[in-house]
């Protein structure tokens, strides 16, 4: 969908296409308010706060509407003493696996599982038979801290590479010549929205919501926040 489609939908949804009084509402101002709702909307369907309560890959749909963001990247990591760091990426939304080459005296794993555990029990784990990495099971642990992957080993093996799938940011729509309220900067060439027209709509009313209440447009609001959870 075009992005000066958007404009015009989000603006006949709060009634000012033909009005006279805009109530200040600005081409950047929508841009915000639509970038703010995909992520809004990217979060609930993850999480499953939406009206199926439908989380990440619980249904068909689901896997179908958020497939765009799901993304794998290689990931650079560091040895410490009991794990390998590697940094979270910038548009970082939400975990979804890391894979890894483990490599120990005997021989090359590719086929590691590693779950994604509490950093507050790190110590138990390191402790526990039955949870400790371990080579021989194929199977590691792995925390998120200070903006970094800690990908524990326990000194049993060493990781030749590693890769980290997860869910992205929406990528953020921009318009020619139209100022990004992000970096300030104008915006030199268009940014479409990424998912499939079915969704932007929903997002649309979704933004009609956040600009509704910014204007103190209570039936605007009510009325896009009722229309994109039901069509959820």
């Amino acid at each position: 969908m075009l992005n000066q489609t958007i404009i015009l939908k989000v603006k006949q949804r709060l009634n000012k296409l033909d009005s006279q009084d805009y109530d200040n509402i600005e081409t950047w101002m929508i841009l915000e308010a639509f970038n703010k709702a995909q992520v809004e909307w990217a979060r609930r369907q993850l999480h499953g706060m939406n009206t199926l309560r439908e989380g990440d890959e619980q249904s068909t749909r689901r896997k179908d509407d958020l497939q765009v963001l799901l993304i794998t990247e290689p990931m650079a990591v560091t040895e410490r003493k009991l794990f390998y760091e590697g940094p979270i990426p910038e548009d970082y939304l939400q975990w979804k696996r890391v894979d890894i080459t483990a490599v120990s005296d005997c021989c090359t794993s590719d086929n590691m599982v590693v779950y994604l555990a509490e950093e507050g029990n790190v110590s138990e784990l390191l402790r526990d038979k039955s949870k400790q990495p371990n080579f021989d099971w194929r199977e590691t642990f792995a925390t998120l801290k200070d903006d970094n992957i800690l990908i524990y080993t326990n000194g049993e093996f060493t990781i030749d590479n590693a890769s980290f799938t997860y869910y992205r940011q929406p990528e953020r729509i921009e318009i020619t010549g139209i100022v990004n309220p992000y970096t300030g900067i104008v915006s030199p060439a268009d940014i479409l929205a990424e998912f499939k027209d079915d969704i932007i709509e929903l997002i649309i009313d979704e933004t009609v919501s956040i600009l509704g209440g910014d204007i103190e447009s209570p039936n605007q609001m009510g009325r896009g926040m009722q229309t994109a959870e039901r069509n959820n």
